[in-house]
């Protein structure tokens, strides 16, 4: 891609997802065309032990505008998340699952947003489409504990299909499963985030990393941490600044 200015980044956490990348790629590249800028798609192989890692390498060599960043080992969704986000090199960049259950055509709605907006979140709408009762539950459960104890109105914390401004990753610090408080870490640093429906599709092929168990119950200590980072926020306004010079001068 050389000097060439990348306008939109694609990041894709990939964990043994060989059956959906061929499909994901059919569909994710005639929408990123149809935008008319400059994009690229970074792959993020969270040590996938299928061939993952050969279909992206495949890809690439058909199209240089695929990027792999590949694991050695399995690190986790909000490990994969934050290596993407600082490969990144488009203004704005776009976070989607790999397992064909967001749909791309989703990709322009969020991005018109981000005129008015820092960061837009998907808001998954249709659920008994894609997901068993039981993932649907799970997810309503955990979205409702997480907004109690971190004090937030997010309504779906666990959709991963994001757009944000580049500017606003870059001082953001992620531990083990903190990609599902991007959007509170991301307001706790006063930035504009909203949500919008999109579309959720059945999962065609292997299985959710993600039960109850990991939704709601491992989640619990992270939840206590975001909420001592709000109650420990600074919160002050300058009334006077006599005599200070801009920085440099």
């Amino acid at each position: 891609m050389g000097n060439l200015v990348v306008s939109l980044t694609v990041v894709i956490p990939v964990y043994n997802e060989e059956q959906n990348l061929p499909p994901l790629w059919t569909e994710l590249c005639p929408v990123l065309e149809g935008l008319g800028i400059e994009f690229e798609i970074v792959f993020v192989d969270d040590g996938s032990q299928d061939r993952s890692a050969e279909i992206i390498r495949r890809l690439r060599e058909r199209d240089a505008r695929v990027r792999l960043v590949r694991f050695k080992a399995n690190a986790g969704e909000t490990a994969a998340t934050d290596a993407g986000f600082k490969a990144a090199r488009g203004r704005m960049v776009v976070t989607m699952d790999a397992d064909l259950q967001n749909d791309p055509a989703d990709i322009p709605r969020l991005l018109t947003q981000l005129d008015q907006w820092d960061a837009v979140c998907g808001q998954r709408v249709n659920r008994g489409d894609g997901d068993s009762l039981v993932r649907r539950v799970s997810s309503r459960v955990a979205n409702r504990v997480r907004n109690w104890v971190s004090d937030e109105s997010i309504e779906d914390s666990g959709c991963t299909f994001r757009a944000f401004r580049r500017e606003c990753l870059r001082g953001l610090t992620l531990y083990r499963g903190f990609h599902r408080f991007i959007p509170t870490l991301l307001r706790l640093q006063g930035y504009r985030v909203m949500e919008m429906p999109v579309a959720h599709r059945p999962r065609r092929f292997g299985r959710s990393k993600y039960g109850i168990m990991n939704r709601v119950f491992v989640a619990l200590v992270d939840l206590l941490v975001v909420r001592w980072m709000k109650s420990r926020l600074l919160r002050y306004e300058i009334a006077e600044d006599l005599g200070g010079e801009a920085p440099g001068e």
